[in-house]
């Protein structure tokens, strides 16, 4: 037979996908057989591949394909997420660079627009993976935001709506200005940032003296309401029980409180209280009655309510503040501080203390059977020391804010009734019923009722996935739940163990009553040869679809799963795309060797031969071993060292030498 003499990936990789997608050999069914199940963590509908796609899908693709050599029935099911923020973000840009912004349009125009900039750019990262060789099940692909998920997600908001565990309420949020919606407190992420700290005169009213506070914010002056010391702190002695200070520029003057809250040691051990901005003072104010008043809009500008700086943001106003006070002589002195800042996850700005109306889920009673299958190891965590992260958020878990601010996602199904109160219903034709049934007006019509403007967090449609991808809420008892749930390996990144591994575990003991996999994955950061997390910002990421085009997929695969173990962070350098690509080329040149041998059947075998055969037999075997007790460990990278070895130095190397006739 002709075998070409050089590999080309390229051609030999699109062939045979093509081959096997066409005859849909990736395609699972429920049958006789183990069955073995991985869900993708599903990329963002605005996402495109990038290198920590590569290793994570890499890694699926290597446990699927192994199950499926095994003999088990392999099911590995594709999917996106809707990603509210992001996509929501890309539309509005999209929809300006046409000239309309978003405030002119109704909710329904919009989405038409959002639908339409999903079925265009929506999936690439989908089609980019078949480019990978990832052995999905493409006939399964679902999508966060589908008929079959939405329904799903809507049945369980009203379920644990009944249940008593979600509920509505003014709280504090965290709030994005850039995105203008509040964020759970998972994704805020905390930076250390350099800014100053402020030391305002508040002067109390009938005496000629004043009390300095220290202040990182004082733009946030404009929302006092208070002024709080320290009962046991003798600096404030002189101060009587029924003082009142002035608010500094704004001239408005509030009353001085006393509590134990107040740190001493802290700045001048005066503070003052921002019940509308700051979750602490939040709590003051309930305790002491104190009137919020909320000063910024949504979009992090100052509003009307603060009487000074209306319109300008909020970090311009901190600027400019500060020569105000100054002039004023209300500026006692300014220094350099260093403290944390929450930031926004999705948008990277900094976020803004706010009160706001949200929905919320309750999650301690949710978080009980969780924690304990983690930490009984009923699901496995490799590596193992993220199960000491995971116990410590779960001990610590504070409710979920499941509310967005947004048009794309799933609406609340809550709907106003006309004279106050609400109803929690799956439909609208369910809500109307139950608005008649609540107000006792059967002539009630839906125009008369009002739904809730909000969308609920892309979390509380993904913590589902493992059972919405196979209808396990609205059909709990279909036969493909009961024979693929719950799924087996799980591969993700440690950054999302809260958003999404926690939230479907807890999800997995409320809806099936067990865990939703077995094992847990943890890849690590993908870094460049110097240790730098490889970004866009960067510019130190290459393209992984470069790569595959330059080495193909496999080169790229090999290259990924070198530099990986469980858990680590992967120092990627392309050279090691070169030795994967090396790695095809020497397989295709043992084929090529072998298949320009002749054989004889009738010929005798020579004493040099049996041994040989006897010799690599012994090799093989104990390679299988370990490989096999690496892949019970996930060590994943050293079983393909392994078998790297087994193939380069003991089959070609040794064997082939040993075997090749003798006139070759």
């Amino acid at each position: 037979m002709h075998i070409a003499e050089k590999y080309s990936p390229q051609q030999i990789e699109a062939k045979w996908y093509d081959y096997w997608t066409e005859h849909r050999l990736f395609h699972s069914e429920p049958d006789e057989r183990e069955p073995y199940t991985i869900v993708i963590p599903p990329p963002n509908v605005t996402g495109m591949l990038h290198m920590g796609h590569m290793l994570n899908n890499t890694l699926q693709d290597v446990l699927v394909r192994r199950a499926r050599m095994k003999g088990k029935n392999a099911c590995w099911v594709p999917g996106m997420d809707h990603a509210s923020i992001a996509t929501e973000a890309k539309v509005v840009a999209r929809l300006r660079e046409q000239g309309i912004e978003k405030s002119s349009l109704t909710r329904e125009e919009f989405l038409r627009h959002a639908w339409e900039w999903k079925e265009q750019y929506g999936g690439v990262i989908l089609r980019q993976l078949r480019k990978l060789g990832a052995s999905c099940d493409w006939d399964r692909t679902v999508f966060t935001m589908d008929e079959a998920r939405t329904e799903s997600v809507l049945r369980v908001f009203c379920d644990l709506y009944e249940k008593g565990r979600i509920y509505r309420g003014v709280r504090m949020v965290n709030w994005d200005p850039a995105a203008r919606t509040a964020l759970s407190d998972e994704e805020v992420i905390f930076r250390e940032s350099h800014g100053k700290l402020y030391y305002l005169r508040y002067r109390v009213e009938g005496m000629d003296r004043d009390v300095i506070v220290a202040t990182t914010r004082p733009e946030t002056i404009l929302g006092d309401t208070a002024l709080c010391v320290n009962p046991n702190d003798p600096r404030y002695d002189w101060l009587p029980q029924d003082a009142r200070v002035t608010v500094p520029l704004v001239g408005r003057t509030i009353p001085v409180i006393r509590d134990e809250y107040v740190d001493i040691e802290f700045g001048t051990g005066a503070l003052k209280v921002t019940p509308a901005h700051d979750v602490n003072d939040y709590m003051l104010g309930e305790k002491y009655g104190l009137e919020t008043i909320d000063i910024f809009n949504d979009d992090g500008t100052i509003n009307d309510k603060a009487g000074l700086y209306a319109g300008e943001d909020r970090f311009e106003v901190r600027r400019r503040i500060e020569g105000d006070l100054d002039a004023a002589g209300l500026l006692e002195k300014t220094e350099a501080y260093t403290n944390n800042v929450g930031y926004s996850e999705r948008t990277g700005v900094a976020i803004e203390p706010k009160l706001s109306m949200q929905w919320f889920l309750s999650m301690k009673e949710l978080a009980g059977p969780a924690t304990r299958a983690v930490l009984d190891d009923v699901i496995r965590f490799v590596p193992e020391k993220y199960k000491n992260t995971y116990r410590h958020w779960m001990e610590n878990i504070k409710d979920w804010c499941i509310s967005r601010q947004l048009w794309w996602g799933q609406r609340i199904p809550a709907w106003y009734l006309p004279k106050g109160g609400f109803v929690v219903a799956p439909t609208e034709e369910e809500a109307l019923a139950k608005a008649r049934e609540a107000t006792g007006d059967d002539a009630l019509q839906l125009s008369d009722l009002r739904q809730d403007e909000d969308v609920l967090d892309t979390w509380f449609s993904s913590w589902l996935w493992p059972i919405s991808v196979f209808d396990g809420i609205r059909n709990p008892d279909n036969a493909e739940i009961r024979y693929y749930y719950p799924t087996a390996d799980l591969v993700t990144g440690p950054d999302i163990i809260f958003f999404w591994v926690a939230r479907m575990i807890m999800a997995g003991y409320e809806y099936r009553g067990t865990m939703p996999f077995r094992n847990v994955y943890f890849t690590g950061i993908v870094r460049d040869k110097i240790g730098r997390k490889m970004s866009k910002q960067l510019g130190n990421s290459p393209d992984p679809l470069d790569l595959i085009a330059k080495y193909g997929a496999d080169g790229m695969r090999v290259a990924m799963l070198l530099s990986s173990s469980a858990g680590n962070d992967v120092m990627f350098d392309e050279a090691l795309c070169e030795q994967g690509r090396n790695f095809g080329n020497k397989i295709w040149n043992a084929y090529r060797l072998i298949g320009g041998w002749s054989v004889d059947p009738a010929a005798a075998q020579s004493e040099n031969d049996r041994l040989a055969v006897a010799w690599f037999e012994q090799a093989l075997g104990r390679a299988l071993r370990q490989i096999e007790e690496d892949f019970a460990q996930y060590r994943i990278s050293e079983a393909l060292m392994k078998a790297y070895k087994l193939f380069w130095d003991d089959f070609s190397g040794l064997y082939l030498e040993m075997v090749k006739p003798a006139y070759g």
